[in-house]
């Protein structure tokens, strides 16, 4: 599936531990998000996550499935053995994963990459690299991953923005209340966990975000 700005409008990231440890509570709710248009999905199994390696695979292939059955690219966070063995659409690559220039020559050909830059140094870096996109954030505080990075605000983002040769979308903290300010920065999109995971009405949510972006 080749790379298109476009799929990064509203982009959701999940794994079971965001629903609460229970794989079939995620793909109800990957599926809800699915049928009301969320552009492109990321699997990522972190932090408090109890699954094994056996269950993370077949969550994988089971989401994979879904998310193709909509046409939508399915990505997988910094785990480029199982992205390869299942046949990914994308694989997502932080500062502190595999580097980023041994994922590029294993699967850059095969697969969209994208990348996590939070500074203005990283997205520099990142100019100079064959990825497909660039993730930056937090934008707002977030309780979604522990490490988290320090906050980088609007007008931060708006500066990696301007900096970057490459489609930003914007994670950490975003909210249907900050939508519109994250906007003003002109990236590509949002990314987003509890947003539409914790959503009481995940098509309204998702609905929002497509007619911010």
């Amino acid at each position: 599936m080749r790379f298109e700005p476009d799929m990064l409008r509203c982009y959701l990231v999940g794994g079971s531990q965001d629903t609460d440890h229970d794989p079939a509570q995620l793909r109800k709710r990957v599926n809800a998000a699915l049928d009301a248009g969320i552009t492109m999905f990321q699997y990522r199994e972190k932090g408090s996550s109890t699954l094994d390696a056996s269950g993370r695979r077949q969550l994988a292939q089971e989401l994979m499935q879904m998310c193709h059955q909509h046409r939508v690219p399915f990505v997988i966070d910094d785990d480029v053995a199982l992205a390869q063995d299942l046949g990914a659409d994308g694989i997502h690559v932080g500062q502190d994963d595999e580097k980023i220039q041994q994922v590029l020559a294993q699967v850059g050909s095969q697969m969209m990459v994208g990348y996590s830059c939070s500074t203005l140094s990283e997205v520099q870096r990142a100019n100079h690299l064959g990825v497909d996109y660039v993730g930056s954030g937090p934008i707002y505080p977030t309780i979604s991953k522990a490490d988290a990075d320090p906050v980088v605000g609007v007008a931060g983002l708006t500066q990696l923005v301007a900096a970057s040769w490459h489609p930003i979308v914007a994670i950490g903290g975003i909210a249907e209340d900050n939508l519109s300010r994250v906007a003003s920065s002109h990236c590509s999109g949002v990314a987003t966990i509890s947003m539409i995971l914790r959503s009481a009405d995940i098509t309204a949510t998702v609905h929002r975000v497509l007619q911010t972006f």
